[in-house]
């Protein structure tokens, strides 16, 4: 987890936001959305809502009313209590990358995401400093039937970290099954519906559309008191106007609606306001996440949740690049700084993703997590008190003088942030000088050799096996 001591940034004046706003309830008022789950209609009608056929019309008091309602922050228990986080306020929490069919190492290619990649992702993601909520599609694993293939993944992050989890969104079976297997772990339904333990993404369809399959579990999760992000997936030019302002317009509607369905299911569930809102190249049909215009819509969003005082999900280190290479490296920097940046407070496609959100790559995984623990050490900011002052040791050298021997530069000596991956060596033409990729290739490789399971209560996962042995009956 980042915690961000440095002021966010801004992209619009308080009146381009109002601006937005005005906007947004327009659209939900005369265009409406569709809403195609019968019972998020039901349950909307029932609060005040007008339904005609599958569009439904937001007013502007059920948005105010769902803003008020809404935790500004929540805390998210992990298995080991140490890995428990807040996300809200000046924290930015982390996940790696989702929902990539592929995956890509340095040695065998691109090819199609297995079980076992996705317990290979789930065990760096243990291992490293900076990821904090695993679990949910880390990878795609297509040798896995779907009937258990939620379940299969869950089992994964529970055995193979003790951090906070992710669960299923794919309809409201999915979802009930999710928050059960994790009350297997918590031991107990109470516990879990007092206490955010599973983290659940809500995808709209862009323009204008949430699907029965997301509205349901959204219903379920909320019922439960289970955190959601509500994201939207718009793509300039093709399901979103061109301009970024006009997509962050429909984005807003579509994300705004599916809180309202969360307040309205259960006043107080906790809610982030989320977006995976992408730049699409006209002159191709591609996205173009490595643009800087990708990191403009995120900055926007970012200040849009701030400005309606919800906690917010969105950025990561993304990329446009089909291989860990010097493209990979500075489109992630740019479109992760600015997340944290921007103030988001938590950041799914933290490590991993190239070819957009299509290849997950072990090289880059260890690319990213160095990426982030270079944020984490730039956000932190610069202590200033009288030992860092160093007015003394100032003194005491004088002019023309050197510092090297001072005790003050011993005190300070491993301030300097050890890098993980990168490289500080000078060159050598006699000493062989792997590149970034080739070196975290070696090192994945040491990390799963050596990677040690937390300990997991083996009734727990006993009862974890049998519950997802009967998924298929």
């Amino acid at each position: 987890m980042i915690k961000r001591e440095l002021i966010n940034n801004n992209i619009f004046t308080e009146g381009q936001l109002d601006k937005i706003h005005n906007a947004t309830i327009e659209i939900l008022k005369e265009n409406g959305i569709e809403i195609l789950s019968e019972d998020a209609r039901k349950l909307l009608k029932q609060n005040g809502a007008k339904v005609k056929d599958e569009q439904v019309y937001i007013s502007e008091k059920m948005i105010e009313e769902a803003i008020e309602s809404a935790p500004k922050k929540f805390t998210m228990y992990a298995r080991n209590p140490d890995n428990n986080v807040t996300i809200g306020g000046k924290n930015t929490v982390l996940s790696p990358g989702y929902g990539a069919p592929f995956v890509m190492d340095y040695e065998k290619g691109r090819r199609r995401a297995l079980y076992e990649d996705y317990v290979k992702f789930t065990k760096l993601a243990g291992y490293s400093n900076f990821m904090d909520v695993v679990g949910g599609v880390l990878v795609e694993p297509t040798d896995v039937d779907d009937e258990i293939r939620h379940g299969k993944m869950m089992k994964a992050a529970v055995k193979y970290t003790d951090k906070c989890l992710m669960g299923s969104a794919m309809g409201a079976k999915k979802a009930k099954e999710s928050i059960e297997m994790a009350s297997i772990v918590y031991g107990g339904m109470d516990y879990v519906k007092e206490h955010p333990v599973l983290l659940t993404l809500i995808n709209t369809n862009s323009p204008l559309q949430i699907d029965s399959r997301m509205s349901d579990a959204l219903i379920v999760h909320s019922k439960h008191n289970q955190p959601i992000v509500v994201a939207s997936l718009s793509m300039t030019g093709t399901t979103a106007p061109t301009t970024i302002a006009g997509a962050l317009v429909q984005q807003n509607a579509e994300i705004l609606t599916g809180i309202i369905v969360s307040q309205m299911v259960n006043p107080g569930a906790p809610v982030i306001y989320g977006s995976a809102s992408s730049v699409v190249d006209l002159k191709t049909g591609n996205l173009a996440i490595g643009n800087p215009e990708t990191a403009k819509m995120f900055n926007g969003t970012a200040q849009i949740a701030r400005y309606y005082g919800l906690p917010s999900r969105g950025g990561g280190a993304l990329t446009d690049s089909l291989k860990p290479d010097a493209q990979a490296g500075y489109e992630s920097m740019m479109n992760f700084m600015s997340a944290v940046k921007s103030g988001f407070n938590f950041i799914l496609h933290s490590a991993g993703l190239l070819e957009n959100y299509m290849t997950m790559s072990f090289e880059k995984f260890l690319i990213d997590d160095e990426i982030v623990g270079i944020v984490d050490n730039y956000e932190a900011g610069i202590k200033v008190n009288e030992d860092e002052l160093a007015k003394e040791v100032i003194k005491h050298v004088g002019s023309s003088g050197n510092f090297i021997a001072e005790q003050h530069t011993y005190d300070h000596m491993r301030d300097l942030r050890e890098p993980i991956l990168s490289m500080k060596e000078r060159y050598f033409s006699n000493k062989d000088q792997p590149d970034t990729a080739k070196r975290a290739n070696k090192m994945y490789k040491e990390i799963l050799k050596d990677y040690e399971c937390p300990p997991l209560d083996k009734k727990i996962e006993e009862k974890l096996d049998k519950y997802i042995e009967n998924l298929k009956d």
